[in-house]
C-alpha cells in the first residue's frame, strides 16, 4: 500500500529530525516494549478483487429488502427509488456542503432546500414548510411544542390513540420535563372522535394521524373543527404518499401538519437518516421549529436564496432556540425535492393507487386463510390488522411489539408497499 501514502523516506526523516527523534518507536515509548506492537492472528493480505469477492460473499449471506417482502411498516417503507435521486444526492456539493449561513457561496443548496419546501408546501396545501426535521417524531414533537408556544396558556396536547406508538415515545421523551401534558385514550376501541371529546380550554393542540398506526383513513375535518370550536390547534401526522389520493392537511384545516419522508426517496437504511417534514400556516411561521430558506433580491436586483427569521435559530438565540435541526437533515430533504420532481402529480398519484390496491389485494387473500380475520377499521392505506390464530413466538415480538398493542392477538400489520412501488 506504500504507493498510495505520498510520504518518501526524506520526508518521513525530516519530520522525525524536526520533533527530535530518530525513530518512529520513540514515539510509543510510554507503552512497554511487550505489548507495543503484538503480533496479530490475521489472514494473509489480499488483492482488491479479492478483498470485494469476499466482501460481496458474506453481503450475501444478509437478508435485505431486495431479496425479502418487508411487511414492518409504521413509517419505514421499501419505496422503488429513481436512479436519479442518488446520482443527484452524491455530488459533492451536496453531499459535504455545511449549513448554508453564508448565501454568497451556498446558492446551490439554498435553492435546493427552497424547491423541497415549496415542493411540500404544493403536496400538503399548507402556507408554510420549513427544511426538515430528523425524522416524523421529532417532526411531531416540535409540532406539539409549537402549539403549545402558539395558545400561550394551554399546555395540554390530546393524541389520538391511533397515533405511532414510536411517535409517542419520542413524544414523551422530548416533553418530559417542559410542563407539557400528553394525553392519550389508550382503550382498545378509541377513535380520534374519542379524543376529540377530551380536547377543552386547557389544550393547546389535538393531534391525530392519517393513515394511522394500522393504516386506517380518518376525515380530518371534523376533528379540526372540533379542536378550533375549543379554541386549540390542529396537528394532522400524514403519510406523503398518501396525499396523492386522500384529503391533505391543508384542505382539511389543519394549523399544523407533520410527516416521515422517508418515503420520498430515502432507502430503508437501518431505521435512518430519515426525514422530518413539518409545515404550518403562515400565521405561525415564527413560532415554527427549524430552518426557513427564502428567496430576495440583492442591491443589483439579482434573485437569491437566503436563511430567513433567522432569530428563532440556535446560532442567534442560543437556549431561547424554536429548535436545535442541523445540517445532516438537508441531503434527505434534496432527496424528497428531486424524487417529488421526478414523479409529479401523475406519478405521485399513480404509486398511492398502487400502494392502496396491493394493500387491499393482500388483505383479500389473508382473509381467505383459515383462522386469519382481518379487522374492519374502515378505509385503509398500505396497511391493515389482522387477527392471527396464535401469538407470534419470536422473541423480538413479545420484547418490542408486545408493550404497544392493545390485544395481543393483533399481531400482523402488512404493508404491501414492501413490493416496491
Amino acid at each position: 500500500m506504500s504507493h498510495y501514502i505520498p510520504i518518501t523516506d526524506a520526508d518521513r526523516a525530516e519530520m522525525l529530525a524536526t520533533i527530535g527523534i530518530e525513530r518512529i518507536e520513540e514515539l510509543f515509548s510510554a507503552v512497554p516494549e511487550a505489548v507495543r506492537f503484538p503480533q496479530l492472528n490475521l489472514p494473509r493480505p489480499m488483492s482488491e478483487i479479492e478483498l470485494r469477492r469476499e466482501l460481496n460473499a458474506m453481503a450475501g449471506q444478509n437478508a435485505h429488502a431486495g431479496s425479502h417482502s418487508i411487511f414492518l411498516g409504521a413509517g419505514a417503507y421499501n419505496h422503488f427509488v429513481p436512479a436519479a435521486v442518488d446520482q443527484i444526492l452524491r455530488r459533492g456539493e451536496f453531499y459535504t456542503a455545511y449549513t448554508p449561513y453564508q448565501p454568497e457561496v451556498s446558492q446551490g443548496t439554498l435553492q435546493a432546500i427552497f424547491e423541497y419546501q415549496s415542493l411540500i408546501c404544493s403536496l400538503t396545501r399548507m402556507d408554510v414548510a420549513n427544511a426538515s426535521h430528523y425524522d416524523g417524531g421529532t417532526a411531531l414533537a416540535e409540532a406539539a411544542i409549537m402549539a403549545v408556544a402558539a395558545t400561550r396558556n394551554r399546555r395540554k396536547v390530546v393524541v389520538a390513540a391511533g397515533v405511532n406508538p414510536q411517535y409517542r415515545a419520542v413524544m414523551h421523551t422530548l416533553l418530559q420535563g417542559s410542563g407539557i401534558e400528553l394525553v392519550i385514550d389508550e382503550r382498545p376501541d378509541a377513535t380520534p372522535a374519542d379524543a376529540a371529546a377530551l380536547v377543552d380550554a386547557g389544550t393547546a393542540a389535538l393531534v391525530v394521524q392519517s393513515p394511522d398506526f394500522f393504516g386506517a383513513l380518518h376525515d380530518w375535518k371534523p376533528l379540526a373543527d372540533a379542536a378550533h370550536a375549543a379554541g386549540a390547534l390542529f396537528v394532522a401526522h400524514f403519510d406523503p404518499i398518501a396525499l396523492g389520493l386522500f384529503q391533505t392537511p391543508g384542505d382539511a384545516g389543519a394549523d399544523i401538519a407533520t410527516a416521515e419522508g422517508q418515503s420520498l426517496g430515502a432507502g430503508l437504511s437501518f431505521g435512518g437518516p430519515y426525514l422530518g417534514i413539518f409545515c404550518c400556516k403562515q400565521q405561525y411561521v415564527h413560532k415554527i421549529a427549524g430552518r426557513l430558506v427564502g428567496v430576495t433580491r440583492d442591491v443589483e436586483n439579482r434573485l437569491g436564496y437566503v436563511l430567513t427569521l433567522r432569530a428563532r435559530e440556535q446560532d442567534i438565540r442560543r437556549e431561547r432556540a424554536t429548535s436545535n435541526i442541523c445540517t445532516n437533515q438537508g441531503l434527505m430533504a434534496l432527496a424528497a425535492a428531486v424524487y417529488l420532481s421526478l414523479m409529479g402529480r401523475q406519478g405521485m398519484r399513480r404509486v398511492a393507487e398502487l400502494c392502496y390496491h396491493r394493500a387491499h389485494y393482500a388483505a383479500a387473500e389473508i382473509a381467505k386463510l383459515p383462522g386469519y380475520q382481518v379487522l374492519d377499521r374502515g378505509p385503509f392505506f398500505k396497511e391493515f390488522a389482522v387477527r392471527c390464530p396464535r401469538p407470534v413466538p419470536e422473541p423480538a415480538f413479545h420484547t418490542h411489539l408486545r408493550p404497544h398493542l392493545t390485544k395481543p392477538d393483533l399481531v400482523c400489520r402488512l404493508l404491501l408497499g414492501s413490493a416496491p412501488a
